[in-house]
């Protein structure tokens, strides 16, 4: 049972496939790439088909939460939930992945994966699975989900379904507050298009003056106003001042501003007949990168390339499934695309923003509630009790399932315990409102010495960054904005403090970002430690991040890019060994991408030995498990579920005496070797045991996976599949987060 991402309909496809693309570009089959391989190929590891397109696996991952989105077992607004999540991935695969690939496309550039697919025909199956996808979506959203949600109350509507006195109050609502914002602008030769900002909405409006010329004029919907306008049924209502989002629903009906809109067009056109109006959005390529080469200051380069961004390359052209095929020609002219760049889109145009619905106080609409625990030591009032703690074990953290309340306030307590005397902290995405950020202007305002390591590079997070990074240098935090060329990715945190046995330091060390709010819905992990070693590690590479110190030999942590790669082809091939000579490798995997060849040839000799390897990868994963004679002993499983799973383990049996390893670093050339990224070992025996058995394993042992075949394809059994069904609600059982 292949994803239903697969199930194309042919005739809403060959209504889009004239593309522009080649014919030579042709998609072949899943997996004709691997019987292309000859036997030589398959010995030395060289072919190919051993290796899946990167862009086809990202889309079966987005198959994957799309099809959480049509499972009706899920609360209506949580299938809500995973479409606008699903919409919202795509619009950043085009500004990022298919923007690069249509650079390779136009330039004649040959593939650059171990696949060596060539960029026509990714292009062509991007366009062909991306179709059936949004034909699945969009088909759900029209016949199931609108439906049901109006017997349950959430009543989207057209403005004709309005009641007079309805109509009458938005009427009103338009002409007292959005007309006043809104811009009509004529494109001609005297009114050239203007800067058409990425994922807006838009109006082109075909118009015919008094005398007969056919002209054209865009619209702009403003990102300002609410989305979502909720219209009163009560006969008590008098005015539209409850107009705008509000959290009650039974006695409103919900209509989109820009059906609002486009109902008063006349109003913004006065002496011209309106002849036709739809909508469209573009795409444009946010794959810019800084010269920090040629940068001399680089804090101003970022906001140049945030800048930038603003009039990057249209990669994609989005337009109402009902705009007529002049309009669409004019489009595409003038904006100088391809007709494969070109979707036309049934149902709301920027779905994504549509999850202001799952704002709703309608709890029988989504999944129970979750409490996540904060464990005793982080609730104590006794501002000694978690250094005390950490003093005597090491703490390991599972985040959502107990809060990250509990980092929070172990920085909290730092920077105001008159002990401590300094705090360091990498910071990648914080996002806009941060305690951690307040607690290190607290610590330095309090006295202590404070490092900040902000790195300004965070893709989409730059501007917010930047922002906190001036705030805290207003404060006299010393702020570093990382090394030229290489991100730092790492989430650690040191707290060095004076006791009364002398300076004794603490760390943090994480596999997610200092971010409450991310926090909530992302599956991570986090280590607390006194262990000499691991801080004074920690302190070394915090050296290396901030001065010209040079470090390539930790003995505990694993730092990228210095030794991180070769530590794991080591614990890989330990694992053979351990196969050769007791029949006992074991390899368990748990990360979020899997993309670096070396690693993956490295897995697949370690299979061909007869060690097990089992990989839980939530999105890409270019190895192919299950190929006779090489990769039969590895199996590929994904979880999407109602958290995103973020956490990465990487656990090699050795025997029995485990080495386990948390951190922030994915199996990727770019995070062995472009990143600064820290995998720390759980040296504890019980703690290590108790995550192997308890958390890592578990989460293989799911019957209701998904299952990565062969061919490239997943497969999940067609046992319930809800939350009470799967990994993620036994983790919610386990510690104790659903309540009475």
């Amino acid at each position: 049972m292949g994803s239903k991402s697969d199930v194309a309909t042919d005739k809403k496809n060959k209504e889009q496939t004239g593309s522009g693309l080649p014919v030579a570009e042709a998609v072949p089959p899943h997996g004709e790439a691997l019987r292309e391989c000859t036997d030589a190929q398959l010995h030395d590891l060289s072919c190919p088909g051993l290796y899946i397109n990167r862009e086809t696996s990202w889309l079966e991952f987005n198959a994957r939460v799309l099809n959480e989105g049509l499972d009706a077992r899920h609360p209506l607004l949580e299938q809500l939930k995973f479409l606008c999540i699903f919409r919202s991935n795509l619009d950043e695969f085009f500004m990022i992945r298919v923007a690069n690939v249509q650079r390779q496309y136009e330039n004649h550039v040959p593939s650059t994966g171990p696949d060596k697919t060539p960029p026509g025909r990714q292009l062509a199956e991007i366009r062909r699975q991306v179709l059936a996808q949004l034909s699945l979506a969009q088909e759900h959203w029209s016949k199931s989900l609108v439906p049901h949600l109006r017997e349950r109350g959430v009543r989207l509507v057209r403005y004709c379904d309005l009641s007079r006195k309805q109509q009458k109050f938005l009427d009103q609502y338009f002409a007292d507050e959005v007309f006043p914002a809104l811009t009509p602008q004529a494109i001609d030769p005297s009114h050239p298009l203007p800067v058409i900002s990425a994922l807006s909405l838009n109006f082109l409006i075909q118009l015919e003056d008094r005398h007969g010329v056919t002209r054209y004029a865009r619209l702009k919907i403003p990102n300002n106003f609410p989305r979502l306008v909720f219209s009163p049924r009560s006969k008590e209502a008098k005015s539209y001042t409850s107009l705008g989002f509000c959290s009650n629903t039974r006695d409103n009906d919900i209509i989109l501003l820009e059906t609002l809109v486009q109902q008063h067009l006349p109003m913004l056109f006065p002496g011209m007949k309106i002849i036709n109006s739809a909508l469209f959005r573009i795409t444009r390529n946010a794959d810019v990168e800084i010269e920090e080469d040629e940068a001399d200051d680089l804090l101003e380069a970022v906001r140049d390339l945030v800048d930038q961004r603003r009039f990057g390359d249209v990669v994609r052209l989005e337009v109402a499934h009902a705009m007529p095929a002049d309009m669409r020609r004019f489009l595409v002219d003038i904006l100088e695309l391809k007709p494969f760049q070109v979707y036309r889109v049934k149902g709301p145009m920027a779905f994504s923003s549509l999850m202001a619905l799952y704002g709703l106080d309608r709890p029988g609409l989504k999944d129970d509630p979750m409490y996540p625990v904060l464990p005793k030591p982080f609730a104590d009032d006794n501002g000694e009790a978690i250094f005390d703690t950490l003093r005597a074990q090491d703490v390991l953290l599972f985040h959502p399932y107990q809060s990250f309340g509990a980092v929070q306030e172990f920085i909290r307590r730092a920077s105001e315990d008159p002990g401590v005397i300094a705090i360091k902290q990498t910071l990648y995405r914080v996002g806009q409102d941060s305690p951690i950020v307040q607690a290190l202007i607290e610590a330095r305002r309090r006295g202590k010495q404070v490092t900040a390591v902000v790195e300004l590079k965070a893709r989409f997070d730059e501007a917010s960054n930047i922002g906190w990074a001036e705030e805290m240098e207003k404060a006299g935090v010393h702020v570093v904005y990382g090394l030229p060329g290489m991100k730092i990715h790492a989430k650690l945190c040191l707290v060095v403090r004076r006791e009364a046995q002398g300076v004794r330091r603490y760390v943090h060390i994480g596999s997610g970002n200092y971010n409450p709010s991310t926090a909530k819905i992302y599956t991570d992990m986090g280590l607390m430690t006194s262990h000499p070693g691991i801080c004074a590690e920690v302190s070394e590479l915090f050296n290396v991040m901030t001065g010209y110190a040079e470090k390539d030999d930790y003995a505990h942590l694993l730092v990228a890019p210095r030794g991180m790669r070769q530590a794991i082809v080591n614990g890989i091939r330990n694992e053979v060994e351990r196969q050769k000579n007791h029949g006992d490798g074991l390899i368990v995997l748990k990360c979020n991408q899997l993309v670096d060849k070396v690693c993956i040839q490295e897995l697949y000799q370690a299979a061909q030995a007869g060690v097990r390897v089992r990989l839980q990868v939530r999105g890409v994963c270019c190895l192919r498990p299950g190929i006779a004679g090489l990769s039969d002993n590895i199996e590929v499983t994904s979880i999407v579920g109602r958290f995103l799973e973020h956490v990465r383990l990487y656990y090699f049996h050795n025997g029995g005496d485990a080495t386990l390893y948390m951190g922030s670093a994915d199996l990727m050339p770019r995070n062995l070797d472009r990143r600064i990224e820290v995998l720390a070992p759980i040296l504890d025996p019980q703690l290590r045991d108790r995550v192997s058995r308890e958390i890592l394993m578990p989460h293989m042992d799911d019957a209701r996976l998904y299952r990565l075949q062969a061919d490239g394809s997943y497969v999940r059994p067609d046992a319930p599949r809800g939350e009470q069904g799967g990994i993620q609600y036994h983790m919610l059982e386990m510690f104790g987060c659903l309540g009475e």
